[in-house]
C-alpha cells in the first residue's frame, strides 16, 4: 500500500495554440475536419462499460449546414435509465475507497490525451458539432477541459490536506467521503468543457455520475467519455446516457440513491428540476446536493469617462464570440449619451469586417447558432423589435436558416429600459443598448441592478477608477463574476472561479475548491487515546 502523502502542485494553464497556417496543429485540425465530414458515427449509451444501442435513433447535425449528418446516436428510455442508476450504485463503493492520488491520475491521464493524442479529435468534432470556430473550441474543449482537469486534482490535494489540530490526549481528523448516492450530471451544448467538469469533479471526489449529455453536443461528448476510459475510469463511475430530459430526469429524480445533482442549462429546467427534488425529499436517503449554472443577462455599463474604442471591442467581443452562446455573453449594455456615437462606429466597422458562415472557413468570425429552435427564438426577438416603437436596429437584424442557422450580429437600441430583449435571455449573436443621459448615471445603474432576475457576469468600463469601484460596490448581487473595463465573459480555471446567484445558479464557483467541496460529506473522527474512567467533574473530588 502507498501510504504517501501526496500533493499535487498549482498547475500552470494549458497555451491556446495560435493554428497559423502551416503549423502543425493547424495541419492536423484540418486533415481532422474533413476526416469527420467523411463519416457518420454511431454513437450508443455507455452503461457499466458497456455499449448499448436502444434501436431509438436520431440524428446529429452540423448546425451551420444543417443538411449535414455527423452521427446518429441511440436516445434511451426508463429501462436504460435504470440500468445507470444501478450500474453506478454498484461501482460507487469501490471507487469512493480507491484512494483519491490514483482518481486524480486518471484525471491527469485524461488531460493529457486531450492536450496531445486527441486534441484534433475533440475540438474539430466540438468544431463541426456545436459551430464553434478554430480559436472557440481550442479556448473551450482543448484548454478549459485541459485546465479543469489539472487545477481540480491540484484544489482535491488542498482539501484533503485540511484537518483540525489534535489536542492533548486525542488526534483528530476530517474525512471527506463522497455522497452517499449517485450524482445525475446534466450537461449543456455550448461548452465541452463543462460536460467534462459536470461529471470529473464529482468523480474526483470519489463520486459516481448518470450523465445526461445535451443532445446538440452529443460528437464531442462521446469523444470524450472514449478518452476518460482509455484513462483508466472504471465501468459504472461515469454512465453516458442520451436520451430525453424529461424521461431521464423522471428516473433519475425518483430514485432514492439520488445523491446530487451537477447541471448547467437554462433557469427553467433548474427550477423544474429543484421542484422535483422538493417533491421527492421524504424518499432520499440523504438530502440531495443541488448544484446549478443557469441563465444569464450580463451587462457591461459604461461610465463617462471611458475610453470608446474599447468599449466598442468589448461589446462587440462579449455579444457575438461564438454567436453569443455563452452564459456569460454580453446582452444588455448601458451606455451615456456623449460616447454612444463613437462606441456604435466602432461596433459598426467591426461588424462590417467580420465574416458569419461556415466553420470550415477559418475566416468566418461568427458560426451559427446550435439549432433552429434557437434560431427561431432569437429571429422572432429580433422581428419584435423590428415593429417596435420602442426599439430600434442600429446593426444586424438579419438572419437566414436555408443552408446553416446565421444570424448576423444584432445590435439594438431600446428606448425602454425595460424592452423585452433587455430582460430576457435569448443565448444569441444580439446585444441591445439603452442609452442613457451622462446626468442621469444613478437612474441608468438603478435599471442595470433591477431589470434583470439574473445575476452572473457583468463588467464596468471607466478611467475614473474611483468611479469604476463605487458602480462595482454599487452591482455586487448583479453578477458573480464582475470585471473592470473588459468584457464579462472569459472565466479561465483558476485564476476567475466561474458562478453567479439570483436567478442564475448556486455560485458554487466552477474551477475552484469551493465547487469541490459541494461533492463530499465530511466527517469529523476523535480518537482518545486514553480513555476516562471517572465520571465526576474536577470540582466533585474531595
Amino acid at each position: 500500500m502507498n501510504n504517501s502523502i501526496f500533493s499535487f502542485p498549482n498547475p500552470a494553464n494549458e497555451p491556446v495554440k495560435s493554428y497559423l497556417p502551416g503549423s502543425p496543429e493547424r495541419i492536423a485540425i484540418d486533415a481532422e475536419l474533413k476526416r469527420q465530414r467523411k463519416i457518420v458515427v454511431e454513437i450508443p449509451l455507455i452503461i457499466g462499460g458497456k455499449e448499448i444501442r436502444t434501436g431509438n435513433t436520431g440524428k446529429v447535425v452540423e448546425p451551420h449546414n444543417h443538411k449535414h449528418i455527423l452521427a446518429t446516436y441511440h436516445k434511451a428510455g426508463e429501462k436504460e435509465v435504470k440500468m445507470a442508476v444501478a450500474a453506478a450504485m454498484k461501482a460507487h463503493k469501490e471507487w469512493g475507497e480507491t484512494p483519491w492520488r490514483t482518481r486524480a491520475a486518471i484525471l491527469l491521464k485524461a488531460a493529457d490525451l486531450v492536450a496531445g493524442k486527441y486534441r484534433a479529435l475533440i475540438n474539430a468534432s466540438c468544431m463541426l458539432g456545436q459551430s464553434k470556430n478554430i480559436y472557440q473550441a481550442e479556448i473551450d474543449s482543448a484548454c478549459e477541459l485541459i485546465d479543469f482537469l489539472r487545477y481540480n486534482a491540484y484544489f482535491a490535494s488542498e482539501i484533503y490536506a485540511m484537518q483540525p489540530k489534535c489536542a492533548p490526549g486525542q488526534l483528530n481528523s476530517m474525512e471527506y467521503r463522497p455522497l452517499e448516492g449517485f450524482v445525475l450530471a446534466v450537461t449543456p451544448f455550448n461548452f465541452t468543457s463543462i460536460a467534462s467538469n459536470l461529471n470529473m469533479t464529482p468523480v474526483l471526489m470519489g463520486n459516481t455520475t448518470v450523465w445526461k449529455p445535451s443532445t446538440t453536443s452529443l460528437l464531442s461528448n462521446y469523444y470524450l467519455m472514449k478518452v476518460f476510459m482509455e484513462a483508466g475510469l472504471p465501468d459504472g463511475v461515469i454512465n453516458f446516457v442520451p436520451g430525453p430530459g424529461a424521461v431521464i430526469g423522471k428516473v433519475a429524480l425518483a430514485s432514492p440513491d439520488l445523491g446530487g445533482i451537477h447541471f448547467t442549462g437554462s433557469s427553467s429546467t433548474f427550477y423544474g428540476l429543484w421542484k422535483s427534488v422538493g417533491m421527492n425529499i421524504d424518499k432520499y436517503k440523504t438530502f440531495p446536493r443541488l448544484v446549478g449554472e443557469t441563465g444569464g443577462k450580463d451587462f457591461i455599463f459604461v461610465h463617462p469617462s471611458a475610453d470608446s474604442e474599447a468599449v466598442a471591442n468589448a461589446a462587440f467581443c462579449g455579444a457575438f464570440e461564438f454567436a453569443g452562446q455563452k452564459c456569460s455573453a454580453a446582452s444588455r449594455m448601458y451606455c451615456p449619451k456623449s460616447l454612444w456615437p463613437k462606441v456604435l462606429k466602432g461596433i459598426k466597422e467591426r461588424c462590417t469586417k467580420a465574416k458569419v458562415g461556415d466553420v470550415m472557413d477559418p475566416e468566418n468570425f461568427v458560426n451559427a447558432v446550435i439549432d433552429e429552435a434557437s434560431f427561431d427564438t432569437i429571429s422572432a426577438a429580433i422581428a419584435y423589435a423590428k415593429k417596435s416603437k420602442d426599439a430600434e436596429i442600429v446593426v444586424g437584424g438579419t438572419y437566414d436558416k436555408k443552408i446553416g442557422y446565421f444570424i448576423q450580429p444584432t445590435v439594438i437600441v431600446a428606448k425602454d429600459p425595460h424592452f423585452r430583449t433587455m430582460e430576457e435571455e435569448l443565448f444569441g449573436p444580439v446585444l441591445t443598448v439603452y442609452v442613457y443621459e451622462d446626468k442621469k448615471i444613478e437612474q441608468a445603474l438603478e435599471y442595470c441592478k433591477t431589470t434583470s432576475p439574473y445575476g452572473l457576469t457583468g463588467s464596468v468600463f471607466g478611467q475614473d477608477r474611483l468611479a469604476c469601484d463605487k458602480i462595482c460596490d454599487e452591482l455586487r448581487y448583479s453578477a458573480g463574476n464582475f470585471y473592470i473595463n473588459d468584457k464579462p465573459t472569459g472565466a479561465v480555471v483558476g485564476l476567475q472561479p466561474f458562478g453567479g446567484s439570483r436567478a442564475s445558479g448556486t455560485n458554487d464557483k466552477a474551477g475552484s475548491s469551493f465547487n469541490l467541496m459541494r461533492w463530499v460529506t465530511t466527517r469529523a473522527i476523535k480518537e482518545t487515546l486514553v480513555s476516562p474512567t471517572t465520571w465526576k467533574y474536577s470540582y466533585m473530588k474531595k
